[in-house]
């Protein structure tokens, strides 16, 4: 697994969009402490090293080799001077799920921002599609969220001071044929998103989703080279009449995109954001 690298580096991104009480360039989230699930590569990873370089310390979450994810650990660690742990709790069990946010609770002292990345796809028409296959998506793209919010809002409640911020999709506002499971999994998340919002306002809690269209990730990489095969087309007909079709940019969002917005909801300037259902999509639902 390669680290995530950001063309402009995640902490000049974040000079230039966030500005706190202590001064532009300052540490946004110094003292807090953050879960990113499905964090170990890709979206997830790109949020949490942002999250690290803005002084939090984090927990990775997610698959790979153990020997990766330890180097990325560490890596994160040493590079950015925060306690940077993983758990490989299993988003589709309940109690491992709220076993680590306990974990991160005794580990860290607090828990105070809770980002729920993790997800899984599967594609295939509605007639033909498994039921075991629509049975994990809906468990891990929208039920984990439920469990991790579940086992993290007393602990935020009780401090008066806690950020959720749900990883959805453009999927969450537009559908797409052939991805019942994962529409119907995201367009949940922002549901279960809006409720927990209103039900936690009044301590100090808010609770966003990102929206982003197609981010240029090892997974997509994988997707336009599968597509390409199985259409008998260029890998650049794919991106451009498939992918970015709907996508205003015809450019893919960046990881340090989402990373930076992610930083601005986790941190005190993001205090008035609240149940909203941020697009960062280069257009695609405005179609």
């Amino acid at each position: 697994m390669t680290p995530v690298t950001f063309a402009t580096g995640v902490t000049e991104m974040l000079d230039q969009t966030i500005t706190t009480r202590a001064g532009r360039g300052s540490r946004p989230l110094a003292g807090k402490s953050a879960i990113v699930t499905g964090s170990t590569s890709g979206i997830g990873l790109g949020i949490a090293r942002a999250f690290a370089a803005a002084g939090a310390d984090v927990v990775l979450n997610g698959l790979g080799a153990w020997q990766d994810i330890e180097r990325t650990r560490t890596d994160l660690a040493g590079e950015f001077g925060v306690a940077v742990r993983y758990s490989a709790a299993d988003m589709m069990k309940p109690r491992e799920i709220a076993g680590m946010v306990g974990d991160a609770e005794d580990n860290f002292g607090r828990l105070d921002i809770l980002v729920n990345n993790a997800g899984i796809q599967h594609v295939s028409p509605v007639e033909e599609f498994p039921i075991e296959k629509w049975d994990a998506i809906i468990a891990v793209n929208l039920s984990s969220a439920f469990h991790a919010v579940r086992a993290a809002v007393p602990g935020m409640k009780a401090r008066k001071w806690g950020r959720i911020i749900n990883l959805c999709s453009a999927h969450s506002l537009v559908a797409s044929p052939y991805k019942s499971a994962y529409v119907a999994a995201k367009h949940g998340l922002i549901g279960l998103s809006k409720t927990v919002a209103i039900e936690v306002a009044e301590f100090g809690v808010t609770c966003n989703t990102i929206c982003p269209g197609y981010v240029k990730t090892p997974l997509v990489d994988k997707q336009i080279t599968d597509q390409a095969k199985a259409h008998g087309i260029s890998e650049a007909d794919v991106v451009r009449d498939v992918m970015l079709v709907h996508q205003a940019r015809k450019e893919f969002v960046r990881v340090e995109e989402l990373a930076a917005l992610a930083v601005f909801l986790a941190s005190d300037a993001g205090a008035s954001m609240t149940a909203g259902a941020i697009a960062m999509d280069g257009g695609w639902t405005q179609h």
